[in-house]
C-alpha cells in the first residue's frame, strides 16, 4: 500500500476571488473537503505541502490540524500555463473503497511503424478508471514498441496496475500509427491566408462556487 502522508489543512470563513488571492501570496491554497454525504467543509493547506504530496505521486492522504479524516485528492486547479495549483478538491474515503477518476496515458517505447514512414496519433490522452485509493496511479503507460504501420492500440490492449479497473470502452483507440496526411499546395495555401481562429479561455478555478 502506498504510504499515506499528512496534510495540515485550516478551516476557512471568507471566500471568493480577492479571499483566495489573499491565502496563495501567503502560501496556502484553497481547498474543500466533500463525500459521503456529509457537509462540505472549505480549508486551506499550505502549497509547500501539496507541491510534495503531489511530486511523490500521492493522493491517498490523512487530513490533520483542523480535521483528522483519510481523504483522496480528487481533482487540483492549476493555471492557464500548468504551474501554480490554484485549487484543491478533497473527497472523503475509508482505505477500500473505490474511487473513479481520469487519469493520463503517457505514450512510451518507440513504434517500428515510425521507420515505415508512418507517424503516431495519440487519439485518447485520459483513462477513466476505478480502483482503491492507494492504489490509483498518476499516469498510466502505453507502450508502443510493437505497433507497427497501419496498427493501432485500443483500451483493451492497455497493461493497467493490480487494483486498476478501466471504465472506458475496450474498443476506443488509445493510440495509432498512420500514413502521414498530404496537403495539398492549393489547401495549403488556402490555410495560410485562413484568418487565425478565436480561441475560447477555460474558465478559471478561482470562479468557485461561494457556499
Amino acid at each position: 500500500m502506498v504510504e499515506m502522508k499528512k496534510l495540515t489543512v485550516e478551516l476557512r470563513d471568507e471566500l471568493g476571488k480577492r479571499s483566495n488571492r489573499r491565502l496563495r501570496a501567503n502560501g496556502r491554497i484553497p481547498a474543500v473537503l466533500y463525500g459521503h454525504k456529509q457537509k462540505n467543509v472549505i480549508l486551506s493547506v499550505p502549497k509547500e505541502e501539496v507541491e510534495a504530496v503531489l511530486r511523490h505521486g500521492n493522493r491517498f492522504i490523512i487530513l490533520a490540524g483542523a480535521l483528522n479524516e483519510r481523504a483522496f485528492i480528487k481533482e487540483c486547479q492549476w493555471d492557464t500555463w500548468g504551474k501554480v495549483i490554484l485549487h484543491v478538491d478533497f473527497t472523503r474515503v475509508s482505505e477500500h473503497e473505490h474511487v473513479q477518476l481520469s487519469v493520463p496515458l503517457e505514450l512510451r517505447g518507440e513504434a517500428p511503424g515510425l521507420k515505415e514512414g508512418g507517424v503516431i496519433k495519440q487519439i485518447l490522452h485520459t483513462l477513466e478508471i476505478e480502483c482503491e485509493p492507494a492504489a490509483a496511479p498518476e499516469k498510466i503507460g502505453v507502450n508502443v514498441n510493437h505497433l507497427e504501420f497501419e496498427q493501432s492500440i485500443s483500451v483493451h490492449d492497455l497493461v493497467l496496475p493490480e487494483g486498476v479497473r478501466s471504465l472506458a470502452d475496450p474498443a476506443l483507440i488509445v493510440v495509432e500509427c498512420t500514413a502521414p496526411v498530404e496537403v495539398s499546395e492549393e489547401a495549403q495555401e488556402g490555410a495560410d491566408g485562413a484568418a487565425e481562429p478565436e480561441v475560447i479561455g477555460r474558465k478559471k478555478a478561482e470562479e468557485e462556487e461561494e457556499a
